[in-house]
């Protein structure tokens, strides 16, 4: 809603919604897993913007049909369908031109990136950790592969064609990294710690110089499907090169 700024029409949030600032006295309405619906219902909403990004929000559209609540479902799984969710957000709350405007936003501020770092010659891999135990890392068909690709890198597990693998520590060591990128989901940067990494059995046969081949990322600026990826990729372009 901010990129298409319309921030103003919202009227209640998730307990996990951080961004804009200026959300933060807004009504919260549960868990992104559990919605209040009795709440959402109080709001009278004219449209209730849906998410799917996490495995068992299926409850809450099943619920806005079941009590006839209007809303839309967003599950973007790449960089094109959050593009194509701006121009469709907007098209549901009758502001098609502002769509369109922030699709076109979003993919220049990609294109541009791509075009500093088309002539690089070196790609370092990345591996991304989203879950430590068991670990879930993004595959082929995601978001942070196309992330990687574009900051001039590559996703470790770009081979596999699934959105989020479920693998082991072996197989990561295996594909020997240059550096990896630790953003844990719903848990904040701070509370994520390098150690947890570095004690694992095997790590030394990474070779790092130091740990600064250890990133932690901030989770809302990468595992959160929305133009806020934008942000993540150009910090990721510093760090890794």
């Amino acid at each position: 809603m901010e990129f298409l700024g319309l921030t103003h029409l919202l009227v209640g949030v998730d307990d996990y919604s951080d961004w804009p600032v200026s959300i933060s006295t807004l009504p919260r309405l549960g868990p992104d897993l559990s919605i209040d619906m009795d709440c959402v219902e109080q709001l009278k909403p004219d449209l209730v913007l849906a998410s799917l990004s996490v495995p068992g929000m299926e409850k809450n559209v099943e619920a806005l049909v079941e009590r006839g609540i209007p809303h839309i479902v967003l599950n973007p799984q790449s960089l094109s369908d959050i593009e194509h969710d701006l121009i469709k957000t907007a098209e549901a709350l009758k502001e098609p031109e502002l769509g369109i405007k922030a699709a076109q936003r979003f993919r220049s501020r990609i294109e541009a990136v791509k075009q500093k770092g088309k002539n690089r010659i070196r790609r370092p891999s990345l591996y991304w950790e989203w879950w430590p135990k068991p670990i879930f890392t993004p595959g082929k068909i995601n978001w942070l592969t196309e992330i990687s690709d574009a900051a001039g890198g590559v996703n470790i597990f770009h081979d596999v064609e699934l959105a989020s693998v479920q693998t082991d520590w072996n197989d990561v060591l295996s594909r020997k990294p240059d550096f990896i990128c630790l953003a844990w989901v719903g848990v904040r940067r701070e509370k994520v710690q390098k150690s947890i990494v570095k004690n694992r059995h095997g790590f030394e046969q990474l070779h790092y110089k130091d740990d600064s081949q250890i990133l932690i990322l901030e989770e809302e600026l990468f595992c959160r499907p929305s133009p806020r990826l934008l942000e993540g990729l150009e910090k990721l372009i510093e760090l890794i090169h």
